[in-house]
């Protein structure tokens, strides 16, 4: 999955991600500090200036401190959408498809998005424990996912367990609902996904393309190689679709007033996420 998401490129050159080292990883704020700095640097440079002119030598501090103090209080998808703002300046944490190309700009502002990988990603602040893959945009992380192989007679229900057992959202950062959008659990034969976890009482919905029994993912052709599951990385993980998806799929539903815990996070089955985009594309 890493080598395939870090090797293609897409038109332009724009590599799909970059491989990050998990030292990079701040676990107490759950984001990639340089990551969100070399964004803001790249795509924003100007701004940045006139925040280094107002905050010296502290800039880089204060821009990971409002950023994580805003992904505390408004979450990720917020953050993502609407950006932040600090002595009068605001600043983009994302860059999303413009809807024509009558604005140039815009398409170069999207090739900006710096979209990077983590393996064996050390998230917790209590222990040593790793999830498999960690995804983020601008350094900010969007996908979890944990890895089953079948041939170490594991698949997806052994990651699911694995969720709802050792991976404990009280405390950590990372885990806390609407930090990540999502957590998937990857098999070479299906996929599920969870966009909260909550112990034994994570629920997962599946994420397959479904087969002529309506479940699970079409065999491959005869003679190919690889993974039913690849679909994943193949289409859903690309730097494209990851930021559609954020764009226009991804969805909180309840009322501003609502306690957190009885807020929904939708992020889309495969099936909506396909149709959806062949419909527009027709």
């Amino acid at each position: 999955i890493v080598n395939y998401l870090t090797a293609n490129k897409q038109e332009g050159g724009v590599n799909e991600y970059h491989l990050v080292a998990a030292s990079k990883y701040d676990k107490v704020n759950a984001l990639i500090p340089s990551e969100i700095l070399s964004f803001i640097n790249l795509s924003q440079g100007e701004k940045y200036i006139h925040l280094r002119e107002q905050l010296g030598n502290a800039v880089d501090a204060k821009i990971i401190e409002r950023i994580s103090k805003s992904l505390k209080i408004n979450k990720t998808l917020d953050t993502l959408r609407k950006g932040i703002k600090m002595n009068g300046i605001k600043l983009d944490l994302a860059y999303f498809q413009p809807a024509n190309n009558k604005t140039p700009e815009h398409e170069q502002w999207y090739k900006e998005n710096r979209l990077s990988i983590i393996r064996q990603l050390a998230y917790s602040t209590k222990n040593n424990n790793e999830i498999d893959l960690g995804f983020f945009i601008n350094g900010i992380p969007v996908a979890t996912a944990e890895l089953k192989n079948a041939l170490t007679s594991q698949n997806h229900h052994n990651a699911i367990k694995q969720y709802m057992q050792d991976r404990d959202p009280k405390g950590e950062p990372l885990l806390e609902f609407q930090r990540c959008l999502v957590h998937f659990a990857v098999g070479t034969e299906k996929v599920f996904m969870s966009t909260k976890l909550a112990g034994k009482s994570t629920y997962f919905l599946p994420f397959n393309k479904g087969n002529k029994h309506g479940k699970g993912n079409p065999e491959l052709p005869l003679g190919a190689t690889g993974h039913r599951t690849d679909y994943l990385w193949n289409e859903v993980f690309t730097r494209e679709s990851l930021a559609n998806i954020i764009q226009h799929f991804v969805r909180l539903d309840g009322k501003k007033k609502d306690p957190i815990q009885t807020k929904t996070l939708f992020f889309p089955r495969y099936h909506q996420m396909d149709v959806v985009r062949k419909i527009i594309a027709d």
